[in-house]
């Protein structure tokens, strides 16, 4: 006779545990939310009582995928505006604006997603013609990295008196006056002008983002910065149910987030966890902001730009130890990253487990990469940028700097994990994009033919790691989520085809997603 009952089994499948023995089992049984046992499909089925039964076909199994790095408000303002991501020339982006406009009728209109590197220039564009196109209305267009923006003269106009001067920022000129180009801390300049989307419009976005995510069997986001009224607003989402996917929210600096983790420190409710901060040392590579320790090989006597010197990022260091939270800093250049790595030395002696990350750590000096383990610095990268930077990243910074560029196999091995994300909307939220690139250091076009820096590919199991268990440590979650453990929260995908291993790109979906037991996502 069958033992104590359960609410369901899940058999014949190929459960990857991802637990330190990367133990592989046939079934399990669930119960209240909870792992209560995996094991063979006989012992599992003959030992319990249950409700209902999964036959998973013999298909794959993992814990939920967790995105280390991704923007959930920023993607639903990209869906909400002009979605210029993949266009190939100017004269295309343009088109889509108008497109857009034609339809939404915007008294301002605000677009993201352009490259010019995708239209064989590496220099910034000014905005020539878009002032021909768009001569009576304002437009903002951010580049796909979100650090700087074209806008029109229209747009300009409304700045008025506006001090274009700005420390950590950049607007660009052409005889003697702004072009369109702003970059980073500039962008500040332009916001009291921007007009916010009605929450209805984000809410109703991020839903479709949440099932989005849940179709790729993404479980669980790190959203990387976020501001007072958009924790409100994700608070709300979730409280009501709207929202169920694991999100592990980093706060901006803001005088409001401050005194919102002075006065609750550790913040969870439910699926919404709070214990982090976000600071921003630099800007982008591909707008030329990331702080390097000498010359861009494109642009002489030019070393971009600091956010946040060194006196300020010490003291919001202290700041987080002091409230018990962790501080993730936005590091790409080679000396935003040292600046960064300097600030954790004095933290690692206060506090070693103190979990601080360097997100994306895209150029690294090779003299500081023994700090990451010296220090206890968790890098968080993000796989797909490097097979689309790999475009045009050494015309920016050389070749001798090229050696610690990307350098994921590197990062890892000196602490021994690495986090794994997307940073979406600047790449695309496809989880199998990331193992490929990882693995096999090309696109999912299988470009550069052979994989870019290929030295520095992590192995299958590193980036699995890398995509669940490691990034639940980088969460402080490891003890609930990130592997199939039993007494573990039963958050998992079944994914619809095997997990390729091949050099040659896949694409990949989610047969079924659980969240704490409860079914979010099934194709059927």
């Amino acid at each position: 006779m069958k033992g104590e009952s359960v609410d369901f089994v899940v058999f014949n499948a190929n459960i990857h545990s991802l637990d330190e023995g990367d133990h592989i089992h046939q079934a399990m049984a669930i119960r209240d939310g909870k792992i209560i046992e995996l094991g063979p499909d006989r012992q599992i089925l003959n030992k319990y009582r249950y409700e209902q039964s999964i036959d998973a076909a013999g298909k794959d199994i993992y814990p939920g995928f967790i995105d280390a790095h991704g923007h959930l408000f920023s993607y639903a303002e990209l869906k909400l505006g002009a979605n210029l991501l993949g266009s190939k020339s100017e004269e295309e982006m343009l088109k889509r604006v108008h497109e857009y406009q034609e339809k939404a009728n915007r008294k301002i209109i605000i677009g993201s997603g352009w490259d010019q590197s995708l239209w064989g220039k590496s220099v910034l564009p000014n905005n020539t013609r878009l002032n021909e196109e768009f001569p009576n209305i304002p437009v903002l267009l951010y580049r796909i990295d979100g650090h700087s923006a074209l806008i029109n003269q229209k747009f300009i106009d409304l700045l008025d008196e506006a001090d274009f001067e700005v420390r950590g920022g950049e607007v660009l000129l052409s005889n003697g006056k702004p072009n369109g180009m702003f970059i980073d801390a500039a962008l500040s300049i332009l916001e009291p002008y921007i007009p916010v989307y009605d929450s209805k419009e984000i809410r109703k976005q991020l839903i479709g983002i949440q099932k989005e995510l849940f179709g790729f069997g993404i479980t669980g986001v790190h959203e990387a910065g976020i501001d007072f009224d958009e924790l409100e607003l994700l608070k709300q989402m979730v409280g009501n149910g709207d929202l169920s996917l694991n999100i592990y929210a980093m706060l901006n600096p803001t005088k409001e987030n401050r005194v919102f983790a002075l006065e609750n420190g550790v913040f969870r409710l439910k699926n919404l966890s709070v214990r982090s901060f976000k600071a921003y040392i630099d800007g982008a590579l591909g707008s030329s902001g990331a702080l390097l320790k000498r010359d861009y090989e494109d642009k002489p006597a030019y070393q971009g730009l600091c956010l946040m010197n060194s006196e300020e990022l010490n003291e919001l260091g202290e700041f987080c130890l002091d409230v018990g939270y962790q501080l993730n800093s936005h590091g790409i250049g080679d000396s935003a990253i040292s600046i960064i790595l300097d600030m954790c030395s004095n933290i690692y002696n206060r506090k070693p487990d103190h979990r601080f990350r360097i997100e994306h750590a895209q150029i690294v000096d090779p003299e500081d990469l023994h700090k990451f383990g010296d220090y206890a610095v968790f890098p968080s990268v993000q796989p797909t940028h490097a097979t689309t930077d790999q475009r045009w990243v050494q015309s920016k910074i050389g070749k001798q700097r090229m050696t610690g560029a990307y350098a994921f196999k590197s990062l890892k091995n000196q602490l021994g994990m690495i986090a794994l994300g997307t940073d979406f909307p600047v790449e695309y939220t496809n989880p199998f994009y990331t193992i490929h690139a990882a693995v096999h250091r090309m696109n999912n076009k299988n470009y550069p033919s052979g994989g870019f820096l290929k030295n520095e590919a992590l192995s299958m199991e590193e980036t699995l790691k890398g995509m669940t268990f490691w990034n639940a440590f980088a969460s402080f979650e490891e003890g609930s989520i990130g592997s199939l453990e039993q007494g573990k929260m039963a958050t998992f995908v079944i994914l619809d085809k095997p997990l390729n291993r091949q050099s040659k790109f896949k694409d990949n979906f989610a047969w079924k997603t659980y969240i704490d037991g409860i079914l979010v996502h099934s194709l059927e």
